[in-house]
């Protein structure tokens, strides 16, 4: 197995130069160029020689490198087609990595990991565009991927918001989707210098320990998370008037104001202060009324 090349300055402009490789905004490019912090993500995944991991856009092979070294088998998923002959010639001689040119979105992984880890559970790494974060986390969730983790780069305002609880300015919806799924921990903190081009906001490394049971039991998870959003759409309302505004949501005002009062936090309570094992006990409610 070679060694990585890549991750310092140097190697990667070296690279650009050799293919005029031009950054897409349009897919929010930003590459790392720091070792430390590829060393870091490789041992906060746990990365180890039996894992199959899942990287979600590769760039131009750096973090691929690191993840072929100490994985079993690598899938990267690379949306930008310019960056094909780029991968090509920077993973040549990497023997455990397969590049699929496709947009992640449209990904089967479920069928993928099934396909290429016999449906045991895959490990995932991303250096993520800040636009579709979101998006891409709750879709290996929701669709019920098999996964031990994901540990990702992100917009550190948005690894803050996975992470905080109630009546905090950053919880919101994903806070709950996220930790309903998962144990989120802040690994590292990445300033903008680390990547090239730099970005205008700091980054920051989260890694997702995916639960084996969901720290709440509720009887339809669906309709929790309906209720979830509808509380976060309109953050100035109350509970019961985002809930009774939400095309998500058919329910009356009275069935609303019911389900709310039973949960004995009084009818003026608002979404961002309420646990989610009260979302839950909310959803279960609102089941029972209908």
């Amino acid at each position: 197995m070679k060694e990585p090349t890549l991750g310092n300055p140097q190697n990667t402009i070296a690279v650009l130069q050799k293919y005029h490789f031009v950054f897409q905004k349009k897919f929010g490019q930003n590459f790392l160029i720091d070792t430390h912090v590829l060393d870091k993500i490789i041992r906060a995944a746990e990365i180890g020689s039996d894992d199959c991991v899942l990287e979600i856009g590769p760039g131009i092979g750096t973090m691929t490198q690191y993840l072929a070294c100490a994985a079993k088998k690598v899938i990267a998923v690379e949306i930008d087609r310019a960056l094909i002959p780029i991968l090509e010639d920077t993973l040549d001689g990497f023997d455990n990595v397969r590049v699929i040119n496709e947009d992640v979105l449209k990904v089967d992984i479920a069928e993928l990991a099934e396909k290429e880890n016999g449906g045991k559970p895959i490990k995932v790494v991303a250096n993520l565009p800040y636009y579709i974060t979101t998006p891409i986390i709750m879709g290996l969730f929701e669709n019920h991927v098999p996964l031990k983790s994901i540990t990702v780069m992100v917009q550190k305002e948005v690894a803050d918001r996975m992470q905080v609880g109630p009546g905090t300015k950053d919880y919101g919806a994903l806070s709950l989707a996220v930790q309903y799924y998962a144990k989120p921990y802040i690994v590292a903190n990445v300033p903008p210098n680390c990547f090239m081009p730099r970005p205008k906001v700091g980054s920051a490394v989260i890694r997702l320990e995916r639960y084996e049971e969901p720290p709440v039991a509720v009887k339809d998870e669906k309709l929790m998370f309906r209720i979830i959003r509808a509380s976060f759409n309109q953050r100035r309302k109350t509970l019961v008037n985002g809930l009774k505004n939400s095309p998500e949501l058919d329910y009356t005002k009275e069935e609303i104001e019911e389900a709310v009062e039973k949960l004995g936090r009084g009818i003026s309570v608002r979404g961002e202060a309420l646990t989610l094992k009260e979302f839950a006990k909310l959803a279960d409610i609102l089941l029972k009324i209908r």
